[in-house]
């Protein structure tokens, strides 16, 4: 077994998960409402506007109370903007599993909880806004967790989409095992998490459409050569309240902005996901991408 690994070349490797991808993202449905928004798996999406003089306030705080927040709450994901939209903008997600009812459920026993009410009198201050939106997770990050997501050598591979129910998220996009050039790496760097955000025509099909063509291209554009070893996608998500027609990816860069720019280029070289980028351009009004800092208590980070 071992001799046979050691002929195994990395265009292999990539070929081979490239087909199994495709494979899995090809049997996925594009059907985005036949399933009860009360209790199938939701992401909720709340973005709060900070009045700049408490910016540094409402952070200090929050971090300090980090623990009563992730006690209560299924948080994923806390950080702010650096620059591509609006700053001061506290951006943080959670992954409700049960649904409507569970997050109604988990919110109010949080609204009955001492040290969460003394936490939001400490904070309100400092928010001159809040936005919540509900997103589900497509159908092709469900069949991408399914999927054989380790290479030949059983580690974790980047080839996959994480999906924001698993807790475990930190664990693997800190394992450096799977590291095909430790020279890529840049030790120095800080991870981000990048934000990009389609708003589809109206219409029921622009949100299938779009999911159809994007499962077609996006194995590819994880599989391309000189993709940063850092770089994972972390989530694609649509809206089910709130804005309607708008799709999310969340994507994690592991070094930083440089390491952002590695994936870009190496994404714009294959042609299967710029045809990808050419379809998908017909059916978007705009497209918009964020960097953000992430939080030392955010459980992705």
């Amino acid at each position: 077994m071992m001799l046979y690994k050691s002929y195994l070349t990395k265009s292999s490797i990539i070929r081979a998960g490239k087909q199994r991808i495709q494979r899995c993202f090809s049997s996925t449905t594009t059907e985005t409402s036949s399933t009860i928004i009360a209790s199938r798996p939701i992401v909720e999406l709340r973005e709060y506007l900070l009045f700049p003089e408490h910016v540094t306030e409402f952070a200090k705080i929050t971090e300090e109370r980090a623990d009563v927040r992730k006690g209560l709450l299924p948080l994923r994901l806390f950080g702010y903007p650096e620059t591509g939209g609006v700053l001061n903008n506290a951006t943080h997600a959670y992954y409700y599993p049960g649904g409507m009812d569970d997050r109604e459920k988990l919110r109010n026993i949080a609204w009955q909880n001492p040290a969460w009410l003394e936490y939001v009198n400490e904070v309100k201050h400092c928010v001159f806004q809040q936005k919540s939106t509900i997103f589900v997770e497509a159908p092709l990050v469900y069949s991408s967790e399914e999927a054989e997501d380790h290479d030949n050598n059983g580690n974790n591979s980047s080839s996959s989409i994480l999906g924001l129910k698993n807790e475990d998220n930190e664990l693997i996009l800190n394992d450096n095992s799977s590291d095909d050039n430790h020279d890529n790496i840049d030790d120095a760097a800080h991870a981000i998490m990048e934000l990009r955000r389609y708003q589809l025509v109206l219409g029921y099909d622009s949100v299938p459409k779009f999911l159809e063509l994007y499962g077609t291209g996006i194995p590819s554009k994880l599989t391309a050569i000189g993709t940063d070893p850092k770089t994972r996608l972390l989530t694609v998500m649509y809206t089910e309240v709130g804005s309607l027609n708008e799709v999310v990816e969340i994507w994690y860069h592991g070094n930083g902005v440089n390491g952002m720019e590695r994936s870009r280029i190496a994404a714009r070289n294959i042609s299967a996901w710029r045809s990808t980028i050419a379809g998908i351009a017909n059916l978007a009004i705009s497209f918009t991408s964020t960097i953000h800092n992430l939080t030392p208590f955010s459980p992705i980070r």
